[in-house]
């Protein structure tokens, strides 16, 4: 099944069908927060008070130089929005290197490295951070590359590490010291086997050396799980390692485990949930779908209810 959502994720018969149907934009609402900025800082505005945020402007795949200019300005547009709305002390942004030319067939790591700089410009002046996104396999090099580049003057930029990938948990001890921050999250695309964990136990196993390392190490891990019994591993470790609740922070996706995310930070822990916006919605939610059966359930129960 997930093979399948996240093959109907690429699909552009599905997605016209999808984005034309009016039965589907009420679920999607549940997991993306409108198509535009305004209507996302307005969620922001709702959830700030006790959470964190990561902002991200949905968008992959570009292979228009001028398209991913322009997501990059409308990132820098977003940026000086938050700010002067007094909430950069409180959110941040996510991006995915593909919307900023990555995938582009010439120069498109130096096309997205430079874009993404006028990015983490903007973020400086505004006075809060960036966290680059992890795509498929692929591209994992290139990424964890023009993070390096971006953190020659960026120290604080966030990366991003996948769990299910088999060559993570080095990447965890190369990220892991001081000032690096580090998202592990599970990972969202269907891998092979050459390169990822295939079974849920695997890739926990995975997840928790990963975390391992993480909680050990310099830096400032951001445990992005939706998992009880992994969050209840995490805090294990952060005590284990000697790390206060501000020394890492959990990561939820905005609409997944509502209630979790509130209980978490009524109980004093760090959370940040993770606010897509945008029109690019499609590939987005299919994944979400792909993750977790609840996930499907959810929407099915929802689109018969309204037939």
């Amino acid at each position: 099944m997930r093979a399948g959502l996240i093959a109907a994720s690429r699909s552009r018969v599905l997605r016209g069908v999808a984005e034309r149907s009016s039965l589907v934009r009420p679920v999607v609402d549940r997991f993306v927060a409108g198509v535009d900025a305004p209507t996302a800082v307005a969620t922001v505005h709702r959830i700030a008070g006790e959470r964190l945020v990561t902002l991200d402007l949905l968008g992959e795949d570009t292979r228009d130089r001028q398209q991913a200019e322009r997501t990059a300005q409308a990132y820098q547009q977003l940026l000086a929005r938050l700010a002067d709305e007094g909430l950069t002390d409180r959110v941040e942004v996510s991006v995915k290197l593909s919307a900023l030319g990555q995938a582009l067939p010439r120069d498109g790591d130096k096309i997205a490295l430079d874009n993404a700089r006028g990015i983490c410009s903007a973020a400086a002046a505004a006075g809060t951070t960036v966290t680059v996104d992890m795509e498929d396999h692929t591209t994992t090099d290139s990424t964890l590359q023009i993070v390096r580049d971006l953190r020659v003057d960026f120290p604080w930029v966030g990366a991003v590490l996948q769990a299910y990938l088999r060559r993570t948990e080095a990447d965890c001890a190369e990220l892991s010291g001081p000032g690096s921050r580090v998202r592990l999250c599970k990972g969202a695309y269907d891998e092979p086997a050459s390169v990822a964990y295939r079974t849920r136990r695997e890739v926990d196993a995975s997840y928790v050396r990963c975390l391992r390392t993480l909680m050990n190490g310099a830096g400032y891990p951001m445990v992005a799980t939706h998992d009880p019994r992994l969050i209840t591993i995490a805090e294990h470790l952060a005590r284990q390692s000697g790390r206060g609740r501000g020394e890492f922070e959990f990561q939820m996706l905005f609409g997944v485990r509502e209630q979790e995310q509130q209980r978490l930070a009524r109980a004093g822990r760090q959370v940040r949930s993770y606010v897509p916006f945008g029109r690019e919605w499609y590939p987005y939610f299919m994944r979400r779908l792909a993750e977790r059966p609840a996930n499907l359930a959810f929407f099915l129960r929802s689109f018969v209810s309204t037939t």
